[in-house]
């Protein structure tokens, strides 16, 4: 009897020594094949935002990036683990980054060679292409990698020589931050366009920018305008509600009818913006608008319409004011007598086929909503950018507008660090003594 209840339970052990065996080898196969994480941070600081995911979706192939750091750093100490650390959340999703260290101190040759200028300098390289990268942050590495999905070389003019804005100017009339910075980062090459000393708009301008102009175009520089169009040229065109000064022609080319006044938009004084501002919310499907959703501000917008039955395909972009009007009159009440009651189209996209390939315009009527002053309003950059990569082909760039972190820091008045250092301090302490006087008061009591 006993015999036979000792191989019952060596029996027992024995499978049960087999299953844990077999749950233990399952577990660590599972866990060496089958990564699971999971970020729990306020900020997500341990994992890339869905833009970055994106970006790395969008490259093909294996990208290469080799640093230029010392094992050892007087500042920093170990800088090779802080940048292998931070491209491991770049290799979670795209395995095939590459990944090599070159010690500058102990290959000098191989430093000078690649033009290295500091410890922990990065160059990244992608389809042929490359750059140098010299700080490691999630914006900067996707920013480059963004570039370098570039398959070919934008270029991006805007027109110059009568006081327009400038794409690369720092006064807040002109668009070079955030918006020109923005599509530099984003890989495009920017310059200015003077029509009275080019013979006619380069066959290599992927995308010409036109802004109010303050004084009048000549003729002749109109002529090439209209030329441009006539080859099938992509435009970006920002009218403001002031005179054309000699572009009255090229909008009787797209059919455009710009009537005068400023829109009235009682959303803006909601918001506490002023009057003058339109507030977009919502947009039309459209390749510029996919899957945005921020808030859009246009100071000083004018309404676009057109005249029926031409060859262009139209798609309203922005309409604004349902509970507004177009203003003629100058007065704060609508005028029934001379304004335009809302809702008013103040931004539209223009499509058709031309020499065997597809023309693409996009016309805002208000330039000052990429204007330094007014392009951190809500989502004006990047729908902006949106318009750019549209308009240059690049729809698959549409998506991936990389956005700032959270923030995670906490500001609080002296006022409010006086209370809760009170509270922590005193009241508490104060608080539990008396709770602990009180209980033993009530048992000493029973």
């Amino acid at each position: 009897m006993l015999a036979k209840i000792f191989k019952s339970n060596a029996l027992r052990n024995a499978l049960f020594a087999l299953l844990l065996c077999g749950t233990a080898i399952g577990l660590n196969y599972l866990a060496t094949h089958h990564r699971l994480q999971r970020d729990v941070t306020y900020t997500a600081s341990n994992s890339l935002s869905a833009s970055s995911v994106d970006v790395l979706r969008q490259l093909a192939g294996p990208v290469n990036i080799t640093v230029y750091a010392t094992e050892q750093d007087a500042r920093l100490g170990d800088v090779r683990k802080i940048i292998r650390d931070f491209l491991s959340l770049y290799q979670r999703y795209k395995p095939d980054i590459d990944l090599v260290f070159i010690d500058p101190a102990k290959e000098p040759a191989k430093a000078r060679e690649a033009r290295i200028q500091m410890n922990g300098e990065m160059i990244v390289e992608y389809a042929g292409r490359s750059e140098h990268l010299t700080q490691i942050n999630e914006q900067q590495v996707s920013s480059t990698l963004l570039r370098l999905a570039h398959t070919k070389s934008q270029r991006v003019m805007y027109l110059s020589g009568h006081g327009e804005r400038s794409l690369d100017g720092g006064a807040n009339f002109d668009l070079g931050v955030p918006f020109g910075a923005k599509l530099k980062q984003n890989g495009y090459q920017l310059g200015a366009l003077n029509l009275a000393l080019a013979q006619e708009v380069p066959d290599n301008v992927s995308v010409l920018v036109i802004t109010q102009p303050q004084a009048d175009l000549l003729p002749g520089e109109v002529d090439k305008l209209l030329r441009y169009v006539d080859r099938g040229g992509n435009l970006l065109w920002l009218i403001d509600a002031e005179p054309l000064h000699g572009l009255e022609r090229l909008a009787e080319k797209l059919d455009l009818v710009l009537t005068p006044g400023t829109v009235i938009d009682p959303a803006a004084t909601e918001m506490r913006a002023p009057a003058t501002w339109s507030i977009g919310a919502s947009y039309t499907p459209h390749p510029i608008t996919r899957n945005f959703n921020l808030i859009t501000a246009f100071p000083g917008a004018r309404r676009l319409a057109w005249n029926e039955g031409t060859d262009w395909q139209r798609h309203a972009l922005v309409e604004v004011a349902g509970r507004g009007w177009v203003s003629r009159s100058g007065k704060p009440k609508f005028d029934k007598a001379h304004d335009t009651p809302g809702p008013v189209v103040i931004a539209t996209a223009l499509q058709r086929d031309i020499r065997d390939r597809e023309q693409r315009i996009v016309v805002v009527g208000s330039g000052a909503f990429l204007s330094n002053s007014y392009a951190g309003n809500g989502g004006n950059v990047d729908l902006g950018v949106n318009m750019v990569n549209w308009l240059a082909g690049e729809e698959r760039l549409i998506t991936l507008q990389l956005r700032g972190s959270k923030d995670s820091n906490l500001t609080l008045s002296k006022t409010q660090l006086g209370v809760i250092g009170i509270g922590f301090l005193l009241v508490l302490p104060i608080a539990l003594t008396c709770w602990g006087i009180f209980l033993w008061w009530k048992r000493r009591r029973a």
